[in-house]
């Protein structure tokens, strides 16, 4: 909008320039033309009537003696008379301003004029900056025998009309110069317009995720163009929000599946040996045995630390499903941490605490699950190695406590690293892989976090950030 304004200022500009100056032609010539024609009939009258001397070539001068100046002065018109071979016989300029050309009248203009159907001849000069029109013309006798040639040089003075075209491109220019300025401030008030509506569009876009309500876009003045936008928009809010629906319920679906897989896995690995155990005492056990007693004994302990294998596994089940309850209290992380440790034999388990006492507002039980679990996987980690190493530490930094766990195990691939932290995942041989998904939601509870870095190889080490309060 602001370069057609522009555009459309310079045209005008240019266009009215053109305009001015062909006008300032046709009205000079036209006013030439009537000073011409007033003079040559002053002059045809003056030869007729009024003069007593022989109307002749000879007598041109004498007959216009005075005259002469006078018809000047009246057209203002530089006059000059010539014979018929161009030369000078008697010019108005000899007392007035303007240059006086006394050389003769060219051959070539001679023929030219002498040939020319009209008997005239116009010619433009310009000389100093100052421009002159000039008229050749046969004067004739009153029986219309040429007696001479007439030169009529009319000087141009363009300042009045220059000076009217520079006062009218200034108060153009005023009026350009503001139209310019409510051309930009409409432009921005327009443009303002239609981008709030495509910002607001482009944020809700930004917002959008798959895993939340997201809400549609609601516009009380828009475009025809901005509202099939917003349109389409809110109806692919429906979609996504459909298909958010059926995702979830096809997750829950597929999750409550891979849970009942894994029970039903766990619960036969303990159930085998059990039936093994009791079909083997079915047919080998004998009343009237000695040793009836202590088989009695054996196969009872069989079957008890199976059952216990099976309670176990439904209480890490139990555990993992049940969010942890949130119980706040003043306890010092430092012998906490050192009593969860207390419960491990293992002198390669390093403990590094960085304060002397440290308090936070956390549930004491489930620290030491968090602790504890962490340890295990660290020794699970480190099984097998020469000089096996786990370091503990415990530090402050700024308003949240941080504890690092770390071994030199054999360390987590990276392709592996993304799904440490799901459920029933597991890199072991045995267990159910629930003990870091749950210790994350503990975690989590408080509003901490868990994170690790490890390298194949050369050890993994577990970082947990927990608010002091």
């Amino acid at each position: 909008m602001i370069l057609l304004v522009l555009l459309a200022s310079v045209l005008i500009l240019v266009v009215t320039i053109y305009q001015y100056d062909e006008q300032t032609k046709d009205y000079n010539i036209q006013r030439f033309e009537r000073k011409e024609a007033t003079t040559k009939e002053t002059i045809e009258l003056e030869l007729k009537n009024k003069t007593t001397y022989p109307v002749n070539t000879g007598n041109l001068s004498k007959i216009f003696q005075e005259r002469i100046y006078e018809i000047s002065s009246i057209n203002r018109l530089n006059i000059s008379f010539y014979d018929l071979q161009g030369n000078l016989l008697k010019s108005s300029t000899a007392s007035a301003f303007e240059k006086v050309n006394s050389k003769p009248v060219p051959e070539n203009l001679l023929e030219e004029l002498a040939n020319n159907s009209n008997h005239k001849i116009l010619k433009t000069s310009v000389d100093k900056g100052i421009g002159y029109q000039s008229s050749f013309s046969f004067i004739h006798d009153p029986k219309f025998k040429r007696i001479g040639i007439l030169e009529l040089q009319f000087t141009q003075d363009n300042s009045e009309i220059e000076h009217e075209l520079r006062e009218f491109m200034l108060r153009l220019g005023l009026v350009y110069i503001l139209m310019f300025l409510i051309a930009i401030s409409l432009a921005y008030f327009l443009s303002s317009y239609i981008t709030r509506s495509i910002k607001t569009i482009s944020d809700k876009m930004q917002q959008t995720r798959l895993n939340k309500r997201n809400e549609k876009i609601i516009l009380n003045k828009a475009s025809s163009e901005i509202e099939i936008l917003v349109d389409a928009y809110n109806h692919m809010i429906d979609e996504l929000g459909e298909s958010a629906a059926k995702l979830a319920r096809s997750e829950r679906e597929q999750a409550w599946r891979e849970m009942a897989k894994q029970v039903a896995h766990e619960i036969k690995n303990p159930l085998t040996p059990m039936r093994l155990s009791v079909q083997s005492f079915e047919r080998r056990f004998d009343p009237l045995d000695v040793k009836a007693k202590e088989k009695l004994k054996e196969f009872s302990q069989t079957l008890i630390q199976q059952i216990d294998v099976m309670s176990s596994i439904a209480s890490a089940f139990s555990d993992f499903a049940k969010m942890p309850t949130q119980k706040r209290e003043q306890i010092e992380i430092i012998s906490v941490v050192k009593f969860a440790l207390d419960i491990f034999t293992e002198k390669y388990i390093k403990y590094y605490p960085g304060e002397k006492e440290l308090h936070a507002n956390l549930d004491k039980t489930q620290l030491i699950r968090v602790i504890t679990n962490l340890i295990k996987n660290a020794i699970q980690a480190i099984d097998k190695e020469e000089n096996p190493l786990i370091e503990v530490k415990v530090l402050s930094e700024g308003s949240n406590l941080k504890i690092t766990v770390s071994d030199n195990g054999k360390g987590i691939a990276k392709d592996v690293g993304e799904f440490i932290f799901e459920p029933k995942f597991t890199t072991k041989s045995s267990g159910m892989g629930l003990g870091l998904g749950m210790i994350r939601n503990i975690i989590e509870a408080y509003d901490g976090s868990i994170s690790f870095t490890s390298e194949v190889g050369v050890g993994t080490v577990f970082t947990v950030i927990l608010p002091k309060k």
